[in-house]
This record gives C-alpha cells, sequence and structure tokens, in this order.
C-alpha cells in the first residue's frame, strides 16, 4: 500500500476519534439533551468534515451507549432511566471488584509498584485524585468529569487487568451520561459531589483493599442516593 494511503488511513482515523470524542464531551457537557436528535449531516457541516469520518465516529459512540441510530433519520443521545442509572452503578462496582481481586492476589503490575516506572504512575493517579477532589469540592462538575474519567482509567490500568480497565471506563462514562441530566438543574454543587478519590488512591498504594472496597462501596451508595433523589423532583 503506497504511504499517502496509509497517511490518509490514520488521518481519518484520528478524525474519526476527535469527532467521538468532542460530541461525547458535548453529552457530558449537557449541551447535547437526552432525545435530542441530529444527522450525520448536521455534525458533519458543524465540525466542517466529510460525512465518512462523522459516521464513522457516531456508530462508534452508539456502540458506546451514547447513541441511538433512527432508521433513515440520523441519530439521537440516547436516554438512560434511573434504572439503568442502577443497572450501570452495580456493574462498575462487580468491576472494581475484580480489580481489587487482582490486587489480593498479587497481581504482576501491583507487584512492581516499588519499582520507578510504576512509583512514577501511582504519583500521577494520585495528582488526577488531587484534581479531581478539588473539581468536587468547587463544585465544578465539568472539571470533575475530566479528571474523574481519567483518575479511574489510570488507576484501572495500574492495578487490573487492562481489559477490565477500558470496560470500567466505558461503565464510567455512561454513568456520567446518565448523572449529569439532574446534575446539571442544581444551582451550586458544592459539597454534593463524591470527593474521596485521594483516599482510594492511598488505600490501594498500600494494598489495603478492605478500605478501598468500602471507599467504593460508600460512593456508589452515595451517588445512587443523589441521583435517585434528583430524579424524583
Amino acid at each position: 500500500m503506497p504511504p499517502s494511503s496509509g497517511s490518509g488511513a490514520v488521518t481519518r482515523s484520528t478524525l474519526r476519534q476527535q469527532i467521538a470524542d468532542a460530541l461525547r464531551d458535548e453529552v457530558l457537557a449537557g449541551r447535547l439533551q437526552p432525545g435530542q436528535e441530529f444527522t450525520v449531516k448536521e455534525i458533519a457541516e458543524q465540525y466542517g468534515v466529510s460525512a465518512t469520518p462523522v459516521r464513522e465516529a457516531l456508530v462508534d459512540l452508539a456502540a458506546q451507549g451514547l447513541l441511538d441510530a433512527d432508521q433513515h433519520r440520523g441519530f439521537h443521545v440516547h436516554e438512560y432511566s434511573v434504572t439503568d442509572y442502577r443497572g450501570i452503578v452495580e456493574a462498575r462496582g462487580l468491576v472494581t471488584d475484580g480489580m481489587f481481586d487482582a490486587i489480593e492476589r498479587g497481581h504482576e503490575r501491583f507487584r512492581r509498584t516499588d519499582a520507578p516506572r510504576a512509583a512514577a504512575a501511582l504519583a500521577g493517579v494520585r495528582r488526577r485524585a488531587e484534581e479531581a477532589r478539588r473539581a468536587a469540592l468547587a463544585g465544578d462538575l465539568t472539571v470533575l468529569i475530566g479528571y474523574d474519567l481519567r483518575f479511574w482509567r489510570e488507576l484501572g490500568t495500574l492495578f487490573g487487568n487492562p481489559y477490565l480497565s477500558d470496560f470500567l471506563h466505558r461503565l464510567r462514562v455512561q454513568s456520567w451520561v446518565c448523572a449529569v441530566q439532574h446534575l446539571r438543574r442544581l444551582a451550586d454543587l458544592r459539597g454534593v459531589l463524591w470527593h474521596r478519590h485521594t483516599d482510594l488512591v492511598d488505600s490501594l498504594a498500600q494494598r489495603d483493599t478492605t478500605t478501598a472496597r468500602g471507599i467504593v462501596q460508600a460512593y456508589d451508595a452515595h451517588a445512587l442516593d443523589l441521583i435517585e433523589r434528583l430524579a424524583a423532583r
């Protein structure tokens, strides 16, 4: 295959991912509302690109559960119910349990946490935890979501199976998509959002999975109670 063809494929793939990321961020920011409809042509015109990478990006987001395809009409933002949210939270809890199980079994990645590279990676995860905590305490939902997703993805990669990490990332995106439609109705989120990211990473650094499990269980209970109360208003 000529170099130009390979370069074009890479460019298109990168553009596809950029569009998917941008649209995901629009959903998480609440600028694309649940049920909102749009077409490939509209998105292509909005970003000034051809239809092919846009269609591919939208198909990717539909596969991730963020969009639904409307036959012959386009796409719309998936509408998650509170029941869906309960299921997502339960599923992500099972995945984090798998991560903790790997630590308790002396997972190879965890045994190497004394190595300089692994120690540096753990320090990076803790910095993400600190940023997420600050954003949560300040009630800055947009900043929190960005750091929270990075925190959990990096934590899962460092302490667990990379396939579990990818699945956990997908579940966390879905849970945020469901939660933001309720959270963004509140004028002030200070003191409302979970912020124990640093506690969690510190307990895992000490191999204290009992404390880590308790932190995550309290987090899941807090998240469910909050979204159920907001949805009931």
